[in-house]
């Protein structure tokens, strides 16, 4: 059995995550006109995903180096998520 705080923390840490992968795919749907922002709902999941995990991926952004067009800072923050529900896990032991 695991702590139901610990259960809430790790679900939304995983949620978290999966905001992070819509963001990425999005743009990249974005990027090459398979969809369009100017649809309300596109543009408004967007603009949800952009702010919640802009703030986190800018703070990485400052320590990785600029790889030209490619950006890994979310598969940096998703590697750290998924660091970090290990250690609650190794904790809570």
């Amino acid at each position: 059995m695991i702590n139901p705080f610990l259960w809430l923390v790790l679900t939304v840490i995983d949620l978290y995550m999966w905001v992070v992968i819509i963001s990425v795919v999005l743009s990249w749907l974005v990027s090459f006109n398979v969809v369009n922002t100017s649809n309300r709902l596109v543009y408004m999941i967007g603009d949800f995903t952009h702010r919640f995990t802009e703030p986190a991926l800018r703070r990485i952004r400052r320590y990785i180096p600029n790889l030209g067009g490619m950006d890994i800072s979310p598969v940096v923050l998703i590697l750290g998520l998924i660091f970090l529900q290990r250690l609650i896990l190794w904790v809570a032991r």
